[in-house]
């Protein structure tokens, strides 16, 4: 079982679009949205739910009232004022740090897990898709990443398929470290724009310290010559492969508009022959 990984060094590059129309040109599949913050891979490759599980990742404080004795130490120490004039806490307000429990002086105070998000698995037109959504203001969004893809290499063992494509999450947060650790490589779709180079040097160091091999693609690289030249030339200094480059084209926008990917929404233009080209490549190496 391999994975490929599609990353970023920030959101907004086409990182979503490339790995919905790598999954759509694959064979057979499992795919897993790794973007559990703000997951939209859903809304091109249209999974139909299987199944649904819940996510506890974090803790909120719970107060027992017959234990209690309202000495108010808990509302003097809660930095998020989390904890109501009847004593009652506010399961949004409270972060989970655990001070309250600790200083109450009769233990009336206890840290229980609740519910962060939703784990889904999901039927897709050749194959599968492990995803999920963090509930907002939830913390802990890598251990859920790890829940999505393990999920992913269980399906993909049972149904025995031998590829994983894995959309990542944007940036170089735990998040991402969460999506790259132990793939077998990664696609950076990056942009020639000065903040575009300057986060495709922070996630390739990323990638260099896991250990990941690294394929670069330049997306919209017609709108700056000159910026792509530099990257193209950072790239060929490091021995790093940019195994394409995608000209700017109004279709994919169009084909996001009507919730397809751009390889099937407009299978002969331009972008779509480049990212064709581009899997063919890329799935001979991971």
């Amino acid at each position: 079982m391999k994975e490929l990984v599609i990353v970023s060094g920030k959101g907004g590059t086409g990182k979503t679009t490339i790995t919905a129309s790598f999954s759509v040109l694959a064979d057979k599949v499992i795919v897993a949205d790794c973007d559990v913050d703000a997951p939209d891979l859903h809304l091109l490759l249209h999974p139909e739910l299987i199944k649904k599980s819940e996510f506890k990742g974090s803790k909120a404080a719970l107060i027992d009232k017959i234990k209690c004795v309202e000495c108010n130490l808990c509302r003097e120490n809660c930095r998020f004022d989390a904890v109501s004039d009847d004593f009652i806490v506010e399961p949004h307000s409270c972060e989970g740090c655990g001070v309250c429990a600790l200083i109450c002086p009769v233990k009336a105070i206890e840290m229980k897990q609740k519910v962060s998000g939703n784990i889904y698995l999901s039927k897709i037109e050749n194959g599968f898709m492990s995803h999920a959504m963090l509930d907002p203001g939830e913390e802990n969004s890598g251990k859920l990443v790890t829940f999505v893809r393990d999920q992913a290499k269980e399906v993909a063992a049972s149904k025995k398929v031998e590829k994983i494509i894995i959309d990542g999450a944007p940036g170089i947060s735990c998040p991402v470290i969460s999506s790259i650790t132990g793939t077998s490589a990664g696609v950076i779709v990056t942009e020639p724009t000065v903040s575009g180079v300057h986060d495709l040097k922070r996630i390739l160091e990323l990638m260099e310290h896991f250990r990941i091999k690294p394929f670069i693609l330049i997306n919209k690289f017609d709108i700056n010559i000159d910026k792509t030249k530099e990257i193209e030339d950072f790239c060929h200094l490091k021995n790093y492969e940019v195994v394409g480059k995608i000209p700017f084209d109004p279709s994919v926008t169009n084909a996001m508009v009507n919730g397809e990917p751009v390889v099937k929404f407009v299978p002969d233009s331009k972008v779509s022959k480049e990212i064709k080209r581009v899997w063919e490549k890329v799935s001979k190496i991971f």
